[in-house]
């Protein structure tokens, strides 16, 4: 009965510890938007925060169970749990909850090059190669990873207000 009173914040408290992450790569990026040379002498390159996440054995057998009887939401599972369309696996946790690991990825995309020849960076040319960082999609990123921290925060609170309730009865 503890897993269900706890797993509600235990949950919460994960994507708590996931957003966070993300908001620390996305101030990271940020920081870094200017940077052109870097310790292996290439410019800063993005990094975006990939969530994976794991869970119990219940949730696991009954999306089996829903994959299997066609359930039509247009993923499909794969024999070891992955499902194609999402960087989503499939894991048993030891009490059947709900966690999320999250993991650094470097973006793949090209680096901006800019014409600025006075520039100490620049090549022969006058071109300076320039981090793949948009500013932009940063802020969108931040905002996205506040308002889900937002949410959990708010999902703990009510736990903690249903918990006292409970008691009162």
């Amino acid at each position: 009965m503890s897993s269900g009173l706890f797993g509600a914040i235990k949950t919460s408290a994960s994507g708590l510890r996931g957003q966070r992450t993300k908001m620390d790569v996305v101030a990271r990026n940020l920081a870094n938007a200017e940077t052109t040379r870097t310790a292996d002498g290439t410019p800063y390159r993005r990094q975006r925060a990939i969530f994976e996440q794991v869970l119990g054995d219940k949730v696991s057998q009954s999306r089996m169970k829903l994959s299997t009887s066609g359930g039509g939401n247009g993923l499909s599972t794969t024999n070891n749990g992955h499902m194609s369309g999402l960087r989503s696996r499939v894991h048993s946790t030891e009490n059947g909850g709900i966690s999320s690991d999250v993991a650094l990825s470097d973006d793949a995309s090209d680096f901006r090059v800019i014409y600025d020849p006075g520039h100490p960076d620049a090549d022969a040319e006058g071109y300076v190669m320039m981090p793949n960082v948009n500013p932009i999609t940063e802020m969108v990123d931040m905002i996205s990873a506040s308002r889900a921290y937002e949410a959990n925060i708010s999902s703990v609170q009510t736990a903690k207000e249903m918990f006292n309730q409970a008691l009162k009865i």
